[in-house]
């Protein structure tokens, strides 16, 4: 079976749960939001399932609704290197943003979990919209939806640099001779750009893997040009086929316009499954959930999506008018995803927030362990994807439902890998070896 004909597959987790009402559920246990052993677990379970990757989101404030919930509580870095020493395959990836990081810093942080963890590390990279946010870092209001995309480009391309500072074999450990490191193998990136200017090299050599996967979430016009350009991992949210279908192209074409081939980027879209031995049983499963959201926490969280306060709306009512999508600088491409889903009036606010509780606006589904792997396989087969964020409602039973329930399957299928065949992140992925560019540029000045 052909790596092109099966898909990947990565654990997008989240405290104890994706539903933001997870913590109150039976069927977890809140404290463990504060337990490594707990989040080493879901690593391992990760693992079992011979699954890609797991992948944690952040945020960099505590925002308006702590009183209900609040979901980023561990640095994900820090939290993966934790996991990185409990497992040995899964690949780790984590969040950070372009918009409050510096370049040096970051690519260390990063090549470093990538060293721990022996070329398993990848990186989402996100440019932080929140007005909280911004707050905590002397900025007054959200950055412009277009400068913080152009940040994002430079903040790239210096830390591209960086990890490509420390040629292969730049470590030379030569007790004999006193050398440690070829120094014309070191080399500085002497950048000065607009927003950035930076010497190098990186105080941390190249890793196993050359440099962290790269991976994307945003499904603007901006972001998708973004991913095109550099990701090789996009997740995205999209709720029916069609849709699926029509970003999948788009990305896609997006990509050879860049001049990279259309495998050079994985498109990932999420799903929350809610598993059980019946559809009945699973849709149950679901409402259990939906019954334990507290309003007051989920019209503060569609008020930050919306960037429209409706916390003195009426829960009964459809939404209100909503401003066009291009006076939004927020996220843009989930303020569409639901401005979509309201835009015929028939939904309360009631019911659009009991849609949005699983996963913020990612595609929830109900059913058994079959129905589940046929919609993954249709979505595979029909070209809307080339793997899936799954994203577990409840943890650690939603994880351990997905990996000895559906995945098994999944393999009996032909459709996922039954043992891991590298060792890398980037070789989960089926993606090829990054070249560095300075030993490019003495291989041609010796030819």
């Amino acid at each position: 079976m052909s790596q092109d004909s099966q898909f990947h597959l990565n654990a997008f987790l989240m405290g104890v749960g994706h539903h933001e009402a997870a913590w109150r559920h039976p069927r977890t246990e809140a404290h463990r939001v504060l337990d490594v052993a707990h989040f080493q677990e879901l690593g391992r379970i990760a693992e079992r399932g011979k699954l890609d990757s797991v992948f944690f989101a952040d945020g960099l404030a505590v925002g308006p609704r702590i009183k209900h919930n609040t979901q980023a509580i561990f640095e994900p870095v820090t939290l993966l290197s934790a996991i990185a020493v409990a497992t040995e395959h899964v690949g780790l990836i984590a969040t950070a943003s372009t918009s409050y990081s510096d370049p040096y810093t970051l690519a260390r942080r990063f090549t470093s979990l990538d060293h721990i963890s022996s070329g398993r590390a990848g990186w989402n990279i996100v440019t932080s919209a929140g007005a909280d946010e911004a707050a905590n870092f002397g900025v007054d209001g959200i950055p412009a939806h277009s400068g913080r995309y152009e940040r994002a480009e430079e903040f790239v391309d210096v830390t591209l640099a960086l990890w490509d500072s420390w040629e292969d074999g730049a470590v030379v450990l030569n007790p004999e001779t006193g050398v440690f490191a070829d120094p014309d193998k070191v080399h500085t990136i002497d950048h000065d750009g607009p927003r950035f200017r930076i010497k190098g090299p990186l105080n941390s050599p190249r890793s196993a893997q050359g440099r962290p996967l790269l991976v994307q979430a945003g499904s603007s016009e901006s972001g998708k040009e973004f991913a095109a350009r550099y990701a090789e991992a996009v997740f995205t949210a999209q709720r029916t086929l069609e849709q699926g279908q029509e970003f999948y192209r788009d990305l896609k074409a997006r990509v050879v316009k860049h001049g990279r081939t259309a495998g050079d980027l994985k498109v990932l879209p999420g799903i929350v499954p809610f598993i059980a031995d019946t559809e009945e049983e699973a849709k149950a499963l679901e409402q259990s959930f939906t019954d334990l959201i507290s309003p007051e926490y989920s019209l503060r969280q569609l008020s930050t999506m919306l960037g429209v306060d409706l916390t003195k709306h009426s829960l009964d009512a459809p939404l209100p008018p909503l401003p066009p999508l291009d006076e939004i600088q927020g996220n843009k491409s989930r303020y569409q995803l639901v401005k979509d889903l309201a835009a015929d009036g028939s939904l309360t606010v009631r019911q659009l927030i009991g849609l949005l509780g699983g996963g913020r606006g990612h595609r929830t589904f109900a059913g058994t362990p079959e129905q589940v792997a046929d919609e993954l396989q249709t979505w595979f087969e029909q070209g809307a994807a080339d793997g899936f964020n799954i994203m577990p409602p409840y943890l650690p039973g939603g994880l351990d439902d997905f990996v000895d329930r559906v995945v098994p399957i999944l393999q009996q299928r032909g459709l996922f890998r039954t043992e891991y065949t590298a060792t890398t992140l980037r070789g989960h992925y089926g993606l090829a070896d990054v070249d560095n560019r300075f030993a490019g540029a003495v291989d041609e000045a010796s030819a």
